[in-house]
């Protein structure tokens, strides 16, 4: 890039898809079948939902195939509805679990590790496959390393680490198993992404048997990029964002306002659950205990008892299923508009750089003005930013509308399951409080 003319040449445009307004961005829960929506936020059919769920043969989200032709109950949504998360599953060539989480007793202190398999065709991997046990902190130095090296990029979010004292045992199974299933999505959400997926942390994490020693060593591992952005100090200001990028900081500030909301409401719904679910445990026996005063009622009394108890039962598994799987999509895409909010940041940070040092040019008075290198390459990283936010956004969109839509059939499917458990309860003690014909 070099300046034309005679004179101090204007640098070229930043390339950039227009402004767009806050209304215009794409609703994390709208429908898949908006051609708009699709054709806005998708550049590329690889990353296309299904216009119709009928599109494709249904199967579970874990790629299990479902029988449609005769579903086992009315109620069964994930029977009828497309899930598949594999968006390319055909194209993909490194997969990654967490599993077999296991606790360590040692003298200083107690932590959880977690098996991590890599089954890969890649060829700077050396191996088809690995298995490693990495802890929670391995992780964080992961996610810590790819912020550093890749910042133009959005880096998945992690569970958070700390939890309140009394109210969470984060050694109990249900604490443990949550956070393997964060941490299992965190790292396939990178082992997905067409960059993050080559970085040399990532490689190191999935592969190396002693990652204390590479920690020890600080790799040096830094892009050219992190380097610049690491060092950007914060004496630039910028003058305004631009209108593409103030509407995706609009739209985060209003998504983390409603799904902050949504997230306290679900959790009181849940305390209540729990709350009820206690009246009911004390409730049921009281009819049982009658029965034995009865012997004319007995069996209709014993009946309500029983069926109390299977709706017990079936609420102890709607506010399970809610805890388990519901909240912590809610707590994940909080954390992850944050993340996205810090990239925003640091690429406004590199424009008021670019900026300044624009500026600085322009005050200078030669007869036959170049813009510097330096210049050059600060705009450079602001073109970079553009393209790597624009392009996490529109898959994060992507992700977004598909794990939502899996989260709230789910939620519905349960719901529907839950009340189909209590009617059947109530219904099957009907005959027992039936008038029946007096024997003569």
């Amino acid at each position: 890039m070099s300046a034309g003319g005679g004179g101090l040449g204007t640098p070229r445009a930043l390339p950039s898809s227009g402004p767009r307004a806050l209304r215009d961005m794409p609703h994390p829960l709208a429908a898949s079948s908006s051609e708009e929506a699709a054709s806005e936020l998708t550049p590329s059919p690889d990353l296309l939902l299904p216009r119709s769920f009928a599109d494709k043969d249904l199967s579970l989200p874990n790629g299990t195939p479902v029988d449609t032709s005769s579903p086992a109950s009315s109620s069964s949504l994930l029977n009828r509805l497309q899930l598949d998360d594999d968006l390319d599953g055909e194209t993909r060539d490194l997969f990654v679990t967490v599993d077999d989480p296991k606790k360590h007793i040692c003298t200083m202190e107690t932590y959880i590790t977690y098996r991590v398999t890599t089954k890969t065709t890649r060829a700077e991997f050396d191996l088809p496959e690995y298995s490693i046990r990495r802890r929670y902190q391995d992780f964080d130095w992961l996610r810590n390393k790819l912020e550093e090296s890749q910042p133009t990029h959005l880096i998945p979010p992690l569970p958070e680490k700390f939890v309140m004292k009394g109210v969470v045992d984060r050694f109990s199974e249900e604490f443990v198993e949550t956070r393997r299933k964060a941490l299992d999505k965190f790292l396939k959400r990178i082992a997905d992404h067409p960059v993050l997926s080559f970085n040399e942390h990532f490689n190191v994490f999935l592969t190396a048997k002693d990652l204390n020693a590479y920690k020890k060593q600080g790799m040096a591992l830094l892009s050219k990029m992190g380097e610049s952005v690491k060092y950007v100090t914060g004496g630039y200001k910028l003058r305004s964002r631009p209108l593409e990028f103030a509407a995706i900081g609009d739209y985060l500030d209003t998504f983390v306002l409603k799904l902050g909301t949504v997230d306290r409401i679900a959790q009181r719904i849940i305390k209540e659950e729990l709350e009820y679910l206690v009246e009911l445990r004390e409730y049921g026996p009281v009819y049982s205990t009658w029965g034995g005063l009865e012997v004319e009622l007995a069996e209709p009394l014993e009946g309500v008892s029983a069926c109390i108890g299977n709706c017990c039962t079936a609420l102890e598994e709607l506010s399970d299923d809610m805890t388990e799987d519901f909240l912590p999509v809610l707590r994940e895409y909080i954390l992850y508009s944050e993340s996205m909010k810090n990239v925003l940041k640091k690429r406004d940070q590199v424009q008021a750089e670019y900026e300044a040092k624009l500026e600085a040019v322009a005050l200078k008075k030669e007869d036959r003005p170049k813009v510097p290198a330096e210049v050059e390459k600060c705009q450079d990283r602001v073109e970079c930013f553009n393209a790597d936010l624009k392009a996490d956004m529109e898959r994060w969109q992507n992700n977004k509308r598909q794990d939502f839509r899996q989260l709230l059939t789910g939620m519905a499917d349960k719901n529907i399951q839950y009340y189909e458990k209590c009617l059947t309860a109530w219904e099957s003690i009907i005959p027992l409080l039936q008038d029946k014909p007096e024997t003569k």
